[in-house]
């Protein structure tokens, strides 16, 4: 969803007062109201990786009073395209994917020699949009609200006096993403040192690692897992001053926010979906076997990402700092 932005901004780039209403599942749902290319945001409201034949068809039907002029699509399956055909919405755009012949009427096929990065994607299906030029593409640029910034402030009673740094361990994809909680805390417990502020951020799946990560700095964190709205995470992110994570949603949340970023990759491609941010610095082991996309090392060792040490990753943030000294 961050990386749909990219052509948001396109397109208003193209048409600067066309309308763009996004569906979305309720999991990103709250990222766009950061985005202030969107007008209006439908909820998707058939679960993932369910079919939903008739619940589609109807949000379809009552999307027809919109009188949209084209829909985009970014998913690649078949059961993506059923809810613009039944909306009757005369341009219909995306690739091929799942056979979507006739449920779409503008397909295009995916080269992905040339577009290699999922964000190049995106913004190649923007109207007249050159796919051997897009190396040059928007990036997300997501707009905070001071207001909303001062309430979760004072929801959490927290205080802006000192630097904070934000540790996003999770990753909801499996465990061949995440970067040890050891090495985590060795991360917090130096910046606390320093006296900052670490604040642990992820959704209720994050919160034993959490949990061991600010038990191993003495509970010296602030741990918000499980406990904010994806709304609310997204405002605490404005808030710091710099960020490690793995190679998850809210690494490109805090890249969107233009942080201060140390982006961990160890089963993924860093190639494939980069945090798009110039203030970003990414870690990767490259090992042999990687990328392997995997949930699981298949290994059985994860040194893709045990053998990035805590000691590179306080290095990488200095340098990232001193930039703004």
């Amino acid at each position: 969803m961050v990386m749909a932005q990219s052509l948001f901004i396109r397109l208003k780039q193209q048409h600067p007062d066309c309308q763009i209403d996004v569906i979305a599942p309720p999991g990103t749902l709250a990222l766009l109201s950061y985005m202030p290319e969107v007008t209006l945001a439908f909820e998707m409201p058939v679960k993932r990786g369910k079919l939903g034949l008739l619940t589609r068809i109807k949000l379809g039907q009552d999307l027809q009073k919109h009188h949209y002029d084209q829909a985009i699509l970014l998913p690649n399956t078949w059961k993506s395209a059923l809810t613009p055909f039944f909306a009757n919405i005369p341009l219909r755009t995306g690739y091929v994917g799942e056979f979507r012949w006739g449920l779409l009427n503008d397909a295009h096929r995916l080269d992905k020699t040339k577009l290699t990065k999922t964000v190049q994607r995106f913004v190649a299906l923007a109207p007249q949009s050159n796919t051997n030029k897009l190396t040059d593409f928007p990036k997300p640029a997501f707009k905070i609200n001071p207001e909303r910034q001062k309430q979760v402030l004072e929801k959490y009673k927290l205080s802006e006096n000192r630097k904070i740094l934000a540790l996003c361990p999770g990753a909801e994809y499996g465990e061949a993403k995440r970067w040890p909680a050891g090495h985590f805390a060795e991360v917090a417990r130096q910046q606390i040192k320093l006296g900052w502020q670490v604040w642990l951020l992820g959704s209720a799946k994050d919160q034993t690692v959490t949990e061991e990560i600010n038990q191993l700095t003495n509970n010296a964190c602030i741990d918000f897992a499980g406990k904010t709205s994806l709304g609310e995470a997204v405002d605490l992110l404005s808030l710091v001053d710099a960020v490690v994570s793995n190679d998850s949603g809210l690494m490109h949340v805090a890249s969107a926010l233009s942080k201060n970023l140390i982006a961990i990759y160890g089963s993924s491609d860093p190639t494939f979906t980069p945090p798009l941010n110039d203030k970003a610095k990414i870690l990767y082991a490259g090992l042999s076997c990687s990328p392997c996309f995997k949930r699981v090392c298949p290994l059985g060792h994860t040194d893709c990402l045990t053998n990035i040490r805590a000691s590179s990753v306080i290095d990488e943030l200095n340098s990232l700092l001193s930039l703004e000294n």
